[in-house]
């Protein structure tokens, strides 16, 4: 009997052991990455945020089915909606623009106001014509390279032009309310981006003495201005909370076009570059925490992509040839986008990644809906915005009103147990008047999820679709 009852407690020991052994095992109870399983929003390791730039979302989704678009194109009810235009005194209807290169309009907060032309949404067309008719400044002024040719703000592409934009919406989620944070050019709407502000200070490096600012006077002109923001951006809780981020930068050219003027002189882009999408390289908190590093070049992104070393958050920005600004190709944007999200899906990372993919500002373009108040002030104009996850919804159009603050605040909510950017409570002082992600007007993007579901496969699409 004391043999069977020592052979009995091995027996049960080697089982014990097995046990504790298989909680060990990379997949059970642990997710893809050999990190504890999460649940909920948590499930989300990796949030890459993309940003192109100058589309409306009538400009590229305003036919898409079952998206609020065009309004008599596509099922959408009303009549087709028109544009006057000074000059030949015409009214130009929404049309299907079937070019690869576009213009747009200018896309200052002025013309923002006109466009908007107190909620008719009519003044897109003649705004790009007063455009045109100034004088040329340089060779690559769209006033000179148009020549004679009409404003193109009323074109719409579709799937046909953009093929793969449309294969990410039917695959996962797109947002036909994502409007731009600011109603303004580029560089107030990429400090929203990261920072949920867009001030004007009084003192330099006096976070105390700044006030919202729509029209960002940031000197005479975008290129080689060396204005600071004191203000505090996402960066300055990532780094207090220990969560990695990377804002990713194309090397080459940018449109430093100061005041959302159609186009410009290019200037130099790089990590080092402070410029209208690069504004980190200002923000005093990325100075005081040392981390200017993580101001890096694309190819330090696909680097990490390869290799399963993405941050808690990345920012992805571009250079002009393929960015969508005016005069870059439509085609070389989607196909320059296409590579990044195929890079993330190939890479180890992808079962625990959320893709947000918009465009910085409406460039002129036209859009039916008027942009609604948040916090005392009217939000920019409709911009096209994206989810892609193995949780996204799939084939889901989201309703809900949302701005490029919803992207701060899935990041808080994510990483930071909720911590806003907030100056009661994280710690710094700032003059912010509100604390915009919890704006009650805007909708949360943990709605454009399904953390239940299996993690969906990638959908590898081709960098060079046909363009018809």
């Amino acid at each position: 009997m004391k043999r069977i009852a020592i052979v009995a407690l091995a027996a049960a020991a080697a089982l014990l052991a097995l046990l504790f052994a298989s909680a060990e095992v990379p997949g059970a109870g642990r997710d893809a990455e050999g990190a504890p399983a999460r649940e909920g929003i948590h499930k989300i390791r990796h949030v890459v945020i993309i940003m192109q730039e100058n589309r409306s979302f009538d400009s590229y989704f305003g036919t898409y089915p079952g998206a609020d678009g065009i309004p008599g194109l596509a099922g959408n009810p009303g009549a087709v909606p028109c544009s006057p235009d000074s000059k030949t005194l015409d009214c130009v209807s929404s049309y299907h623009d079937t070019s690869d290169l576009d213009y747009g309009g200018p896309h200052a907060v002025a013309a923002g106001v006109a466009d908007i032309a107190g909620g008719e949404m009519n003044g897109f067309q003649d705004q790009a014509r007063v455009a045109m008719a100034k004088t040329c400044a340089f060779v690559d002024d769209p006033n000179c390279v148009m020549g004679g040719l009409s404003p193109d703000v009323m074109g719409y592409h579709d799937g046909s032009e953009i093929p793969n934009y449309w294969a990410y919406a039917k695959r996962y989620v797109l947002q036909d309310r994502m409007f731009e944070s600011v109603n303004a050019w580029s560089l107030p709407s990429h400090l929203a981006l990261v920072s949920g502000w867009a001030a004007q200070c009084a003192i330099p490096h006096d976070s105390m003495s700044c006030v919202t600012s729509q029209t960002s006077p940031f000197g005479a002109h975008g290129v080689g201005v060396k204005a600071h923001f004191p203000w505090t951006d996402l960066t300055y809780l990532l780094h207090r909370h220990h969560v990695s981020w990377r804002y990713y930068i194309g090397i080459g050219r940018e449109p430093d076009c100061y005041g959302g003027a159609m186009l410009c002189r290019p200037a130099r882009q790089s990590p080092s570059t402070p410029n209208i999408w690069n504004p980190l390289r200002r923000f005093d908190t990325v100075r005081e925490d040392g981390e200017f590093r993580n101001i890096q070049s694309l190819g330090s992104f696909y680097d990490a992509a390869a290799a399963g070393r993405l941050p808690n958050v990345a920012w992805i920005v571009p250079s002009q040839d393929v960015s969508e600004h005016p005069t870059a190709l439509v085609t070389a944007g989607q196909s320059y986008v296409t590579r990044l999200i195929n890079a993330i899906m190939r890479g180890p990372n992808w079962r625990s990644t959320a893709i947000f993919l918009t465009w910085d500002d409406w460039g002129g373009f036209y859009d039916h809906v008027v942009p609604p108040e948040v916090n005392g002030q009217s939000l920019g104009l409709r911009v096209p915005g994206l989810v892609i996850s193995p949780y996204a919804r799939k084939g889901y159009v989201d309703h809900q009103t949302l701005s490029f603050d919803a992207y701060l605040k899935f990041i808080e909510d994510d990483f930071l147990g909720g911590q806003r950017i907030d100056p009661a409570t994280d710690g710094r002082a700032d003059s912010r008047p509100y604390v915009v992600e919890d704006a009650a007007e805007l909708g949360d993007l943990a709605n454009d999820f399904n953390f239940t579901q299996n993690p969906r496969r990638p959908l590898i699409l081709p960098l060079h679709p046909t363009f018809s």
